[in-house]
């Protein structure tokens, strides 16, 4: 007997036994790619869908992105599950796979999952939108979008700044644009050989002439302090939030040329040096 021969009949039947499987199982693996790529098309026609209805609708710009992304996960999980049913693979089984991934998942990325829970703690809570200007964590800008994830921010000088929603719910947040009036805060340095009733009656008068300063709630204008070298006057004016700088450096500019025009002196510090001989 040639071992050689029974050596490569039984290579070749197992090599065919291989081959059988395959073509087999080809049909339920074209069915599957089909339906996961039916399903994947299906998908993003409903994320359109539902892109169109959220901007029908009233709710808050700020939520449209978060819900696309939980739809969206959500989506892609159910075409793969139906993906792998198609290929023969039991319910039980694949609840029990992603059970058992979800949860290994979850231990390696819980600083991940407290991103989502802050993300819909923001979204429930509502202390900024899409469009507010913020402050938290030592981080401003302009809110371009809420995320499943974090909060994207713009700021003034058009930098990007992603937070994550787990450090940005639990931080104080100041929100600047929330309210329609902001009171303008601003103090005015004299000297004290300077007619200090003078200089009030100067920035009153450039508050009251002024197109962006609000005449109810009324402006106010005291004597605030005696500092070491100077008398502080101090300015409270109410203005829309969007008009906020545009007032505070108009206030800054017209009472340095007022205060020349004037006499008025914006004392500096300065060291004199007496020598007894």
């Amino acid at each position: 007997m040639d071992l050689t021969k029974v050596i490569d009949t039984e290579s070749l039947s197992y090599w065919d036994k291989i081959i059988d499987k395959i073509v087999s199982y080809l049909p339920k693996m074209l069915s599957a790619i089909i339906i996961f790529a039916i399903g994947i098309v299906i998908s993003k026609i409903i994320l359109k869908i539902m892109e169109k209805a959220l901007g029908r609708s009233r709710l808050d710009k700020t939520i449209h992105s978060f819900l696309k992304s939980i739809v969206k996960c959500a989506l892609y999980t159910l075409v793969t599950v139906i993906s792998l049913s198609s290929l023969g693979v039991e319910m039980s089984t694949i609840v029990a796979v992603v059970g058992a991934a979800g949860l290994a998942v979850g231990l390696a990325l819980q600083s991940s999952l407290s991103n989502v829970a802050g993300g819909f703690i923001i979204l429930l809570s509502k202390p900024f939108k899409k469009g507010d200007y913020i402050e938290a964590n030592g981080i401003s800008g302009l809110v371009e979008e809420i995320s499943i994830l974090s909060t994207k921010l713009l700021t003034v000088d058009n930098k990007v700044i992603h937070v994550p929603n787990g450090s940005l719910s639990g931080s104080i947040i100041t929100n600047y644009t929330e309210e329609k009036l902001r009171r303008l805060d601003i103090d005015f340095s004299i000297s004290y050989e300077d007619d200090f009733e003078k200089a009030i009656a100067v920035i009153t008068k450039i508050i009251e002439n002024h197109p962006l300063s609000l005449k109810d709630p009324k402006p106010f204008v005291r004597m605030k302090e005696h500092s070491q070298s100077a008398i502080i006057i101090t300015s409270r004016i109410w203005v829309e939030s969007e008009n906020y700088w545009d007032l505070k450096f108009d206030m800054l500019e017209q009472t340095k040329l007022e205060f020349d025009k004037n006499k008025i002196t914006i004392p500096y510090n300065q060291i004199e040096v007496h020598i007894n001989k």
